[in-house]
């Protein structure tokens, strides 16, 4: 079994390489491409170097783009454990500080999803539980569950990882472990970190949490 699934991820690996080929030639033919065709490009983007997301299986409910439309609809925090006001207004200090808070992971996360990128903390939060297991057949079974719900092209919650990361998954899923996604994890985290945890500071998700932990509460 083990050598049957050995050459399976050869002939896997062996297919991302051919993707990476044609992404190069379809991105020569865009630049040759006039302005006015360029929309119709297609490219099978499995390295995430361009927004093609002609393989993408979509769900009834992601008919709208990424980052195309901001969600409004979503109640604030309404999924999360409630924060102290003191626990709230820590998150501003650091990222890090947002994170290891179990309330604001999930407020985060629901910021997240009115931006369409909570598949980004999604991904964060099954390393998190894949790095806790300990039983060999366990690990093996979740590293392909992971990667199929969030490295895979075809998924609807791929996350975005360059082609270096991309090349380390792919020899790490020869031996499963544990830490297989660690670098992508990593990441992800500092994509996070970096692009979503600035907005949400700014947001109206968190001033309005921070409104409604202040104001004090009155006595029926």
């Amino acid at each position: 079994m083990g050598s049957v699934w050995l050459e399976k991820r050869k002939r896997q690996m062996q297919v991302h390489q051919e993707a990476a080929a044609t992404v190069l030639h379809a991105r020569d033919a865009m630049r040759k491409t006039p302005p006015n065709n360029a929309s119709n490009a297609c490219c099978f983007c499995w390295c995430c170097c361009c927004s093609c997301s002609c393989l993408t299986v979509r769900s009834d409910e992601e008919t709208i783009p990424r980052g195309f439309e901001q969600r409004t609809d979503l109640a604030v925090c309404d999924d999360s454990p409630k924060p102290t006001l003191e626990d709230a207004r820590s998150w501003s200090m650091s990222f890090e500080r947002l994170m290891k808070s179990a309330a604001g992971r999930g407020c985060f996360r629901q910021f997240l999803r009115t931006e369409f990128s909570e598949e980004n903390m999604m991904f964060w939060l099954a390393c998190e539980e894949l790095k806790k297991e300990t039983n060999k057949t366990v690990v093996e079974e979740k590293v392909r569950q992971v990667y199929e719900d969030f490295i895979s092209i075809l998924s609807p919650k791929e996350v975005s990882l360059d082609s270096r990361v991309r090349e380390v998954i792919n020899r790490n899923m020869l031996e499963p472990t544990s830490h297989t996604f660690e670098d992508a994890q990593k990441q992800i985290y500092t994509l996070m970190q970096r692009d979503s945890y600035p907005r949400f500071m700014n947001s109206s998700t968190y001033t309005d949490l921070l409104k409604d932990l202040e104001e004090p509460k009155t006595e029926s």
